[in-house]
Parts: C-alpha cells; structure tokens; sequence
C-alpha cells in the first residue's frame, strides 16, 4: 500500500532536527518509488546575490531521499546518508525548488537514488544529486 503525502508529511515532522524542518519542506507527490518535496522560497536560505544556497538545496535532497526510501519500503524506518554527490547547474532565485527523489534500487541494507532539483517557475533544472544510504533497521 502506498503511504500518503500526509503520513509522509508527518514522518518530517517526527524525524528530521529543527533546522531541517525549518527549510519548509512539504510533500507534493508519492507513489512506492518517488516522492516529490517542494522547498519554498525564503531570503533566509539564500546567499549573497539573492540565490538560493547549495546547503539548502543539498539538505533538502538528502531528505527527500529518506522520504522517498520510505515510501518504496512502506514505512519510516531508522537509515544514514552514506554518500551524497550533488551537482549544481543553475541559480533559482525567488521560486519554490521541487526536489524529486527517485529510488533506483532498495535493498535490504542500501538504498540508492537520483534526485533532480527543478525552478518551480521556470520548470529549469537547477541541480542533480545522488545518495547512497544504509538501512539500519
């Protein structure tokens, strides 16, 4: 069964430190693969020149991973980032950020993912990133 944006939502609330959920992250899309996280503009997250900062965007692609791993094993289960490679593309400034986690294979101990980084209004890529996490329970 898939798990819902609002339990999704909730596995944000519940597991993630206060400075990850102070990015404002909120789930836009899940299915048993995927999951789509919008990050919303702030002036807090961006650098000088007014651009969102790579922190910001790199943090969020981490999470979007723990959600979309626990949508593809069907509940929030303790895990750890082994290896995140992210490569920026290009600046957004004054747009939400969608950050699409795509699990790419889910084993009993590792999980791998793709995650685009996309311009919510210019629809751009922005950055690409991709994780490697340990499954520990």
């Amino acid at each position: 069964m898939t798990m819902t944006t609002a339990e999704a939502d909730k596995i944000l609330a519940d597991n993630f430190a206060p400075w990850v959920l102070e990015l404002g992250l909120s789930v836009e899309a899940l299915d048993d693969h995927r999951a789509t996280l919008r990050l919303p503009w702030s002036d807090r997250l961006s650098r000088e020149g007014g651009a969102l900062s790579g922190q910001a965007l790199m943090a969020a692609a981490d999470t979007a991973t723990v959600i979309a791993i626990s949508g593809a094993r069907g509940a929030y289960g303790p895990m750890t980032t082994v290896q995140q490679s992210t490569s920026f593309q290009r600046a957004v400034a004054g747009s939400d950020v969608l950050i699409e986690a795509v699990v790419t294979k889910l084993g009993r101990r590792m999980a791998f993912a793709d995650i685009t980084m996309t311009d919510a209004e210019s629809g751009e890529l922005a950055a690409r990133a991709s994780t490697v996490y340990a499954l520990l329970g």
